[in-house]
């Protein structure tokens, strides 16, 4: 069962929309988080230990985490969606957006 965890900037829009569209998924574990110190729930060495396969929504979201927890990511999966900051949460123009970009690496 994989052991995802997706990565936005406050964790209020689309990573949370990511957890439960993809927790719905049969074998699949999600979590979310964000890079800015004041996300809803901020990114952590532990939550990074858990997960097997990391997608972030934007590239500038790869680099922050690359250089704040470089230790913790050493054999990880980090996938970048190049999904931009314009979704509402749950927005259905976001879920199917997710759905084909995240969809085949669950599969």
């Amino acid at each position: 069962m994989p052991r995802v965890l997706f990565i936005c900037a406050q964790n209020r829009l689309r990573s949370p929309t990511a957890e439960q569209v993809f927790s719905q998924w049969p074998g699949v574990e999600c979590a979310s988080a964000g890079l800015h110190d004041s996300a809803d729930e901020p990114v952590s060495g532990e939550l990074l230990d858990w997960a097997e396969i990391v997608f972030v929504m934007e590239r500038a979201h790869r680099t922050r985490l690359g250089t704040r927890f470089r230790l913790h990511l050493n054999g990880k999966r980090v996938i970048c969606l190049d999904i931009p900051d314009k979704y509402k949460f749950m927005e259905p123009a976001l879920i199917r957006l997710l759905e084909a970009k995240v969809g085949p690496y669950l599969r």
